[in-house]
């Protein structure tokens, strides 16, 4: 039976959809460009092929605007441009955050597949704009599209020696659901970025006690896990 001395606990966040609002900067970056991804309803609705092509209504427009290795190439510096200038973190997230790095015997990791040009630069700037440096971070990890984040969560929390009872990944889809499981981690699923409750429950057998359905929500229930004494309130 396996022994833990270790009383810290840990929890790693995912970035996109779950701490960066990253449909509205998607959405700011396909403008600059004539490009339409349509609502937030039907973005989270659509499999992951179609997630940044649109739907029928924008899917010509759109495939018209990205022919091309140079017009791709110019759509990516302008979705770089906006997260690092312009992109924002889900309202509250920020003090969960700092409240988070600042307790004592927290662990706390972030790991991405953010699309951006040099990706660890990017965040950077854009948690700097909220006072975090990503160096804070006990944990950080620019994951390949086509890598699973299991590993690297099994891998930030055997590296730390904590019991996985007491280990927690938060992520908006349902890949990081299986994530979290498969490393032995308890997950915490928010529905405000990337899919939608109905398509997390009825499509993919998410219990909904472990998913959230506002940054709020998100954060209260964090919070009490972690028995958080500082209050983390919502930025206005």
């Amino acid at each position: 039976m396996a022994q833990y001395e270790n009383t810290e606990r840990l929890v790693i966040f995912d970035a996109d959809g779950t701490t960066i609002d990253a449909f509205h900067a998607i959405e700011l970056a396909f403008l600059q460009h004539g490009m339409d991804i349509g609502d937030i309803d039907r973005f989270q609705k659509r499999r992951k092929l179609f997630k940044f092509l649109g739907g029928l209504r924008e899917f010509p427009t759109n495939l018209r605007q990205q022919f091309g290795k140079q017009s791709r190439k110019r759509l990516l510096e302008t979705l770089t441009e906006v997260y690092r200038h312009e992109a924002c973190l889900y309202p509250g997230i920020a003090s969960l955050l700092r409240a988070l790095l600042d307790a004592p015997n927290i662990r706390v990791g972030l790991v991405t597949r953010n699309v951006t040009n040099e990706p660890e630069e990017t965040l950077r700037c854009l948690f700097l704009r909220y006072g975090i440096n990503i160096g804070e971070f006990d944990y950080f990890a620019c994951i390949p599209l086509r890598e699973h984040k299991t590993g690297h969560l099994k891998q930030a929390r055997q590296s730390f020696a904590i019991n996985p009872a007491r280990a927690y990944a938060c992520g908006d889809e349902y890949s990081d659901y299986l994530a979290a499981i498969g490393a032995g981690m308890h997950p915490f699923v928010v529905s405000y970025g990337f899919e939608d409750s109905i398509r997390l429950t009825k499509k993919f057998g998410v219990p909904g006690e472990v998913i959230s359905t506002s940054p709020a929500e998100f954060i209260e229930r964090l919070a009490h896990a972690l028995d958080l004494n500082t209050q983390t309130k919502c930025l206005t």
